[in-house]
């Protein structure tokens, strides 16, 4: 497991000539009891990882139906500790790689060196912390590059020219294109000039590229993959797992 785990997924699908689709749930929302049972099934659905939000208590990057969630999971007792203790106890059954997704501030307080020595005992491969920005990513990086865990970085559609390469140059796994201004939630429409800032954004990177935010049905996933390598989808993943509709995730991810 690690940083390679994770890129030789995303290199098999894109050698199939297929798409990688990035599903996120919450940790804790429905209890961490679910957690094995919900990965194990957005593998058999055809994810190529997941991405795994920790609950945390003022999420800026994430819109209504995360927050929510983790309102939910907040109120199940769910801690970045029980979610790594969680995933080191079935760590050798797991097939998927896993991206966990928290924010500078629960890292710092559980201390850099530990989450990082954990996360490898759990199995993470990657991590995403959306409120880091470059300049200050030093704290973190040189750690989890040490323990082999990628830092995935993230693109706005602000992000000049300048700062994209930069990203893209430093960014380990796949780059995280954000394809809305704003925070996480399923939207109706992407703006038209998302496909040339993808384009732009796959001109620079030497990994994967993901659209994610606002992505919550099949052709707006096709429609972004079709300038990149694939997407990220939260918030309609997130709902759907919270109605229980089992099915339509299972269809959104095997017609995206």
């Amino acid at each position: 497991m690690g940083k390679n785990y994770l890129e030789k997924a995303f290199n098999n699908k894109l050698s199939a000539n297929e798409k990688i689709f990035v599903p996120y749930i919450m940790a804790g929302d429905g209890g961490l009891n679910n957690m094995e049972e919900r990965l194990s099934f957005l593998h058999e659905c055809g994810a190529t990882a997941v991405e795994l939000g920790i609950p945390f208590s003022d999420p800026v990057a994430d819109g209504p139906t995360i927050q929510d969630a983790g309102v939910r999971a907040l109120a199940n007792d769910t801690t970045l500790q029980s979610v790594l203790e969680k995933l080191e106890q079935f760590k050798e059954e797991r097939a998927i790689p896993i991206i966990l997704m928290t924010y500078i501030n629960p890292i710092f307080i559980y201390g850099i060196d530990r989450f990082a020595l954990d996360c490898v005992k759990a199995g993470v491969d990657g991590v995403i912390v959306p409120d880091l920005p470059l300049e200050e990513e030093a704290m973190i990086a040189d750690v989890l590059q040490d323990k082999d865990i990628a830092l995935i970085r993230l693109a706005a559609l602000t992000s000049s020219e300048e700062r994209i390469a930069e990203i893209a140059k430093r960014t380990e796994g796949f780059l995280y294109a954000v394809s809305v201004t704003g925070t996480t939630g399923a939207r109706s429409s992407h703006q038209t000039e998302v496909k040339s800032y993808l384009q732009k954004i796959k001109q620079h990177a030497h990994v994967p590229v993901l659209a994610g935010f606002g992505v919550s049905n099949p052709e707006q996933a096709r429609e972004l993959g079709a300038a990149c390598d694939g997407v990220v989808v939260g918030s309609k993943i997130v709902d759907l797992f919270h109605q229980g509709k089992t099915n339509e995730i299972k269809e959104l991810i095997q017609e995206s």
